[in-house]
């Protein structure tokens, strides 16, 4: 909805079929599994299509640690990955906020998009998706991320929202 003050972001709820333009939803519900070890675990495979080869990259396995941010919030930048996707799965079970853009130019700001997370769904940003650097809510976060390691910058960031204020919201509730 646009304002007298510019775009505001009202998240919604992430969902496989609203994200599957900018990535994959990381998450179990109603996904495939079956039962290993004896049958103390269940396995959901497949979750997320990681892309890192470009260039000779290969995958690396981080945790990041987030501190809560404060809503509204202004959007003054966002990143992009061209040689690789990024996948972000929560260690906590905490939602967290992500606000997105398609790949390719810099996003324009009525073309992005918010949505909140349910506590237990990751997301997997595809190759080149603009996306908000990591929005944490209410408490700390960790993270665990699946992302590109290997020589050159493969991190492009946008910071030119300067003639349209853009707030992202909280939630509904």
């Amino acid at each position: 909805m646009t304002t007298l003050s510019g775009l505001r972001l009202r998240p919604m709820p992430l969902t496989r079929t609203a994200f599957a333009p900018f990535g994959d939803v990381i998450e179990t519900e109603d996904r495939p599994h079956r039962t290993i070890n004896d049958g103390y675990a269940e396995r959901y495979s497949d979750l997320a299509r990681i892309d890192v080869d470009e260039q000779g990259g290969r995958p690396l396995v981080n945790i990041f640690a987030a501190k809560p941010r404060r809503l509204p919030l202004r959007i003054e930048l966002m990143e992009r990955h061209p040689l690789s996707s990024q996948a972000f799965v929560p260690l906590s079970r905490f939602p967290f906020l992500v606000v997105v853009g398609r790949a390719g130019e810099a996003p324009r700001a009525d073309a992005l998009r918010a949505f909140v997370t349910n506590g237990r769904q990751g997301v997997n940003y595809a190759r080149g998706t603009w996306h908000h650097p990591l929005i944490a809510l209410g408490e700390p976060c960790d993270f665990l991320v699946v992302d590109r390691g290997a020589p050159g910058d493969d991190n492009e960031e946008f910071h030119r929202y300067d003639d349209q204020e853009i707030v992202l919201d909280a939630p509904r509730a």
